[in-house]
């Protein structure tokens, strides 16, 4: 008999046991949130959608069954942990300097069994990883973004960064110093908010 799945998203279904890893992060962040602020304390009642489903929804958008992904100041693991659990075949790479964070994202890795590496550095301190997918959430506007993304993504990677309202304003600024091929998708979870896929990132 097949496993029952659960829809995470339309038309995207995931099994039980995933689904139940999720859930499970959701009440990580919740416990440790009031400790050290992973995220907004009042998001934490629609955690789910603003967070986990705001971090899920990336992974379609990736290349299928991409062999590494870097999280670039993953913070709560918004979406590398996601990521590590829908994708438990992809090497993820968490990239986190607060030592508090980390902490927390080696609790995830370790509670929910999965083999993320956590590291606990500057995003310019690591040495560049060459990642076939490359996100970051929250972390930067996209002109001081890029020369991060740029130093650890493959040449024929994909970066995934969500955006707010600002997003036209940011890449627009950013074409001024690099030059990239850019897809946008509208958020799932946010119709104000964009998800910019880009390729072939180069300093103009």
């Amino acid at each position: 008999m097949s496993e029952p799945k659960r829809m995470l998203l339309p038309g995207w279904d995931v099994s039980r046991e995933t689904m139940a890893k999720l859930e499970q992060y959701g009440d990580l962040i919740r416990k440790w949130t009031p400790k050290i602020n992973l995220v907004a304390p009042a998001s934490l009642p629609d955690l789910w959608e603003r967070h986990i489903l705001d971090s899920a929804q990336l992974l379609p958008l990736a290349p299928t069954a991409p062999k590494t992904w870097t999280d670039l100041g993953s913070g709560g693991g918004l979406p590398g942990i996601v990521i590590a659990i829908l994708s438990p075949d992809t090497e993820v790479t968490l990239i986190e300097s607060d030592q508090r964070k980390a902490a927390f994202l080696r609790t995830c890795t370790r509670e929910l069994g999965l083999s993320a590496t956590i590291r606990p550095n500057r995003i310019d301190e690591v040495a560049p990883l060459g990642a076939d997918v490359v996100t970051a959430r929250a972390l930067a506007p996209l002109p001081n973004l890029l020369p991060l993304v740029a130093r650890h993504l493959a040449p024929d990677g994909i970066a995934l960064l969500p955006k707010g309202k600002n997003a036209q304003t940011e890449i627009d600024d950013a074409r001024a110093d690099w030059g990239f091929d850019l897809q946008t998708h509208t958020s799932h979870t946010n119709p104000e908010a964009t998800i910019l896929r880009l390729e072939r990132i180069t300093r103009a």
